[in-house]
């Protein structure tokens, strides 16, 4: 492909329900380290700026949990993805938690607002859940409702105050486009870790979704041809890449490991295979983190996947 890249940085952890994602993007440096790489030198990066340090003030509402400091995370991390396409660099996110996907998504449709974009969410979660129906309040399981204007109302089982509600309706807005995706754009992988709200809309909008069996099964590449087949008719496509999307024996090192995953072959290779086609226009990789591991495995496999992916681009 031979582009340009440049990794931006966003060691934020405000959408965690577990302390330590935000060290995450270092981690995979350190994993760098240890191979003798100098990938960290050869591509120039930013630095999204965020507020982890709010983590010890009070927490805002039960049901969006530190959500005025994610807004402004998704604006400022969506102007550096703009600032990013004006000099014509690929951008790889290396993100704490994956709340901040949903300003990742931002920023591509501010960038390129007429573009229908494809989403390829790689992730043992679905992230569908709003302020109305999450169980846990953390923000980290809702980028993907924030991205479609999703409230969920049908299954609504909580009730945000006015002020979260107002937050919540501005991170729907970021970029002042919404939706920024329609449903029939979006493609799950390994997704595995489903509450009945977020079942709902997987089968009320039949979200095209390849199971791990199905990874198994067929292999790697037609699932990756099938995902890029069924977004065609986009412009622009998105992967997003959980490390929870692997299996609970691999991704110790993650906040919410699932069991039933895929590889880090299969994933590795995933990647790869999808980052190969010229649509993809940025690559995301989330929710490391080194608290919760032994000897830096997670990061280390993480980069091991970096690296490949970086390698088809540059």
């Amino acid at each position: 492909m031979h582009k340009k890249i440049r990794i931006i940085e966003v060691k934020s952890e405000l959408g965690a329900g577990t302390r330590g994602a935000s060290l995450g993007p270092d981690a995979v440096k350190i994993a760098a380290f240890d191979y003798g790489s100098n990938l960290f030198n050869k591509i120039p990066s930013t630095e999204v700026t965020v507020d982890n340090k709010l983590l010890f003030e009070p927490q805002g509402s039960p049901y969006a949990k530190r959500l005025r400091p994610i807004v402004d995370i998704y604006e400022r991390l969506g102007k550096t993805l703009v600032d990013t396409y004006k000099a014509k660099e690929f951008p790889i996110i290396l993100a704490g938690d994956h709340s901040t996907a949903g300003g990742t998504i931002a920023g591509i449709k501010m960038a390129h607002p007429k573009a229908r974009l494809g989403v390829i969410w790689i992730d043992a979660h679905a992230d569908l859940h709003s302020p109305y129906t999450t169980p846990t309040g953390n923000v980290h399981g809702m980028p993907l409702a924030a991205t479609l204007n999703e409230d969920n109302s049908a299954n609504k089982m909580n009730k945000p105050d006015k002020e979260a509600v107002e937050l919540w309706n501005k991170l729907k807005k970021v970029g002042g486009i919404s939706p920024k995706i329609n449903y029939s754009d979006l493609v799950f992988i390994a997704v595995r870790d489903v509450e009945p709200e977020e079942t709902y809309l997987m089968k009320k909008h039949k979200i095209k979704s390849f199971t791990t069996n199905d990874v198994k099964r067929h292999g790697v590449e037609k699932i990756a041809r099938d995902a890029l087949a069924y977004l065609n008719n986009c412009q622009l496509i998105y992967v997003s890449f959980d490390v929870d999307s692997m299996d609970s024996s691999i991704s110790k090192g993650t906040g919410t490991p699932v069991r039933n995953g895929i590889t880090e072959k299969e994933a590795g290779s995933l990647c790869v295979r999808l980052i190969q086609n010229e649509k993809v226009c940025c690559f995301e990789i989330a929710e490391v983190n080194p608290t919760l591991d032994k000897e830096n495995l997670m990061a280390e496999n993480t980069f091991e996947i970096l690296q490949r992916v970086v390698a088809q681009i540059a």
